[in-house]
């Protein structure tokens, strides 16, 4: 297969004529010149970066039939369709097709016609699909989406393990293995089970310089999301939910705020993915919600913004999605929410999984907790995951991250904790994890450090000034930093880089920082932090001020307490987002339409003149309008309480405790729905006792339940003053 001069000129031609393009990029024609060699050859090249081609180009230059082991369905259609299009006829071999359809195919192969064959792994292992491959001319095999080999990857499928099993018993051909993501252990695996120890090895920076990267704590999601969305009005994005229940719920939170958004995941029928799909690649909508399938191999350069709602299960997975962002080279934005509770959650979900796949998944979920809690640049933490050195001034030249954009003032003095880390590595033989590690520094006489004899050690003990996670930390930024390095052959285990023993004999001085604590006072200072390099500020400290006078004066003019007319949450949202008409203040948390009409003008006009006269681009965009009153419980209390039926009735119909009805009573008064009690309050409380609650409430500074049960000597219990301050306000605010 030695590649001659016109052999070239071939491929270059058939770059421009079916590709449209007047030069490789990267380095896909090394590959493309390796594999026509009948070399076998290993890809790892960013999503983004052109891997498709890699086998595409050669497979309509080379004569024959190319196989290409390709994992989902979906991923298949799009590039066959694609191809196509080109006029390059390619097809695939799954479970969707009709058997004469399946005829069709094996017979144009079979002449010779077909040039790439798309063939799922599952149907690869088929004992008549082996016959009829057997009989087909095949130039090559392309497994993409390699990384479904290894075990240790983030999408481990069962059946690409026995693809080269198969491709064995079908001939003797060059295989070109590809994907987006391999860590330097997945690397491994996945050559080992191909066979391709001593494959030519292409890989490409794992850098996306014009992609910026930003974590942000799980606070406010639904209106975190709604605002950043906005600010990026009329661009195509994707949010990535770890659940289709979720999905849905968003998609439609983003429709009723007025952004063109669908769903998409598999638990809707396949022309409605097809037909959501195609919305989303044709801009009939501008944001797709999906679960972690959508989006591979679906070729639209343009997405600018890939928030993941959910935190992912890993960093591979994760840089795979943020990777659909900015295709084109132009600005991409990444943005994940995170919580340590979504980590949590992911862990439970593992519970069912053997010893390895659960103890592969945790490994999995600590590397992406610590990548989302670490103020080390995000970029840098990347890099290093897939085994690429990291250039210092990478966020300074591309998109950036918010750690670098945003420092805190959290750096440290670490010269003394380093040297007690390498050295307790050092003493340890280089073959214990981060907990074993921990547990000897910190002191803790556990069953292991015992069996091993380690609290015998020189360094046991002498870390037990910090906690847990500071050591987990430094440990982290050990390796980030290139102290310490993973064993491959046990990636539990760290081995001390020549960088790191240089160290030990001569340590000097080393800044390390501290994490995000997302459990924390510091979870309120980030999430302010964010908005305020989003939306340019926090409320406008001067309208908050003017509103907060204005409903003092409205008070006294009704003789009502300030907090009936509007609470401070709803002014400082007033003073953010600047509602200039009832149906804007409608939407602002805690005041509803039914309130707005009774007390709003004043508000909307004061607003008003204070947007024209400063001259303010309102922000009424970021209010989030809420489904809630779609919701079926709440539906279904609205219509019980019109019947008059008792509130332990209506809890036992749903499942739920009186306290949990009174509160859901509570979020339908304050969205703006009236709703008469007296029904019920009446059985309750005497008339005398409706009365001196009506009037604390009248004259209270504040509603806050805990302050009226110290005022009224808990003569009366929390349940009936909760219910006694919906009658009050549906009867006054709304």
């Amino acid at each position: 297969m030695v590649q001659t001069e016109q052999l070239q000129d071939e491929l270059r031609s058939a770059l421009k004529e079916v590709f449209g393009y007047s030069q490789f990029r990267g380095n896909q024609e090394a590959i493309i010149r390796n594999l026509m060699s009948g070399k076998n050859t290993f890809v790892i090249m960013p999503t983004g970066a052109g891997k498709s081609l890699c086998y595409q180009l050669p497979a309509i230059v080379m004569p024959g039939t190319a196989i290409v082991i390709s994992p989902l369905i979906a991923l298949m259609k799009n590039q066959v369709d694609q191809l196509n299009a080109f006029g390059v006829n390619a097809q695939f071999l799954n479970s969707t097709l009709t058997k004469s359809e399946l005829n069709r195919v094996k017979k144009e192969t079979l002449n010779g016609q077909v040039k790439l064959l798309y063939v799922a792994p599952e149907s690869l292992t088929k004992d008549d699909n082996i016959a009829f491959l057997k009989d087909a001319k095949i130039s090559f095999v392309a497994v993409d989406e390699a990384h479904c080999i290894s075990e240790w990857g983030h999408d481990f499928r069962p059946e690409y393990r026995r693809i080269k099993t198969i491709v064995d018993q079908i001939g003797n051909f060059p295989i070109i293995a590809l994907t987006a993501t391999a860590t330097p252990k997945v690397q491994a695996d996945i050559q080992k089970n191909l066979h391709m120890e001593e494959a030519d090895i292409f890989k490409s920076s794992f850098n996306r310089t014009n992609l910026h990267y930003e974590v942000r704590p799980k606070i406010d999601a639904q209106k975190q999301l709604i605002r950043f969305i906005k600010n990026h009005k009329g661009k195509s994005g994707i949010v990535y939910c770890l659940s289709r229940k979720k999905v849905e719920e968003i998609a439609e939170l983003l429709t009723v705020n007025d952004i063109k958004a669908l769903p998409y995941h598999a638990g809707l029928d396949a022309d409605v993915r097809i037909k959501n799909q195609d919305a989303f690649l044709n801009e009939d909508v501008d944001v797709v919600v999906a679960t972690i399938a959508f989006g591979m191999g679906i070729d639209k350069p343009d997405v600018r913004f890939v928030v993941h709602y959910d935190t992912p299960k890993s960093l591979e997975g994760y840089y795979q999605e943020t990777g659909r962002a900015g295709r084109d080279g132009l600005e991409g934005f990444c943005l994940m929410f995170y919580s340590p509770e979504d980590i949590t959650k992911l862990e439970k979900f593992n519970k069912d999984k053997s010893v390895t796949e659960r103890e592969n998944a945790k490994l999995l979920l600590s590397e992406m907790a610590a990548y989302a809690e670490s103020s080390v640049c995000r970029r840098r933490q990347l890099l290093h995951y897939f085994g690429e050195v990291y250039n210092d001034n990478l966020c300074k030249e591309g998109g950036g991250c918010d750690n670098c954009n945003l420092p805190k003032e959290k750096s440290f003095e670490a010269k003394e904790w380093l040297l007690l880390l390498l050295q307790t590595v050092h003493e340890t033989g280089q073959r214990f994890g981060a907990d074993h590690l921990i547990n000897i520094l910190r002191g803790t006489t556990e069953q292991y450090v015992l069996s091993y004899g380690h609290e015998k050690l020189p360094v046991f003990k002498k870390g037990e000034a910090l906690t847990e996670q500071e050591w987990k930390s430094i440990i982290r930024q050990a390796m980030l930093y290139g102290y310490l390095d993973k064993d491959l052959e046990n990636l539990l285990s760290f081995k001390i880089s020549e960088k790191g023993y240089a160290f030990m004999e001569r340590p000097t001085p080393v800044t390390f920082t501290k994490d995000h604590d997302y459990t924390g006072a510091e979870t309120e200072l980030i999430a302010d932090d964010s908005e305020n390099a989003a939306h340019g500020g926090a409320y406008d400290e001067t309208l908050y001020e003017m509103l907060r006078n204005l409903r003092r004066k409205v008070a006294r003019q009704k003789n009502l307490p300030p907090y009936v007319i509007f609470q401070e949450p709803s002014l400082e949202e007033m003073a953010t987002t600047y509602p200039t008409t009832i149906q804007e203040l409608a939407q602002v948390n805690g005041v509803g339409l039914s309130k707005a009409q009774k007390f709003g003008k004043p508000f909307v006009d004061m607003i008003a003149n204070y947007v024209a006269e400063n001259d303010i681009t309102t922000a009424a965009d970021v209010v989030v309008k809420s489904t809630v009153n779609k919701s079926k419980t709440k539906i279904f209390i609205i219509q019980q309480i019109d019947r008059k039926v008792d509130l332990e009735e209506i809890a036992e119909a749903k499942n739920l405790s009186l306290a949990e009805v009174i509160e859901e009573i509570e979020h339908i008064c304050y969205s703006g729905t009236k709703l008469n009690l007296d029904y019920y309050i009446d059985q309750m409380l005497e008339e005398d006792a409706q009365e001196a609650i009506y009037d604390y409430f009248l004259h209270a500074e504040t509603d806050n339940i805990k302050v009226a049960l110290q005022a009224l000597d808990d003569e009366f219990t929390e349940e009936e003053l909760r219910l006694m301050r919906i009658k009050f306000l549906s009867e006054l605010a709304m």
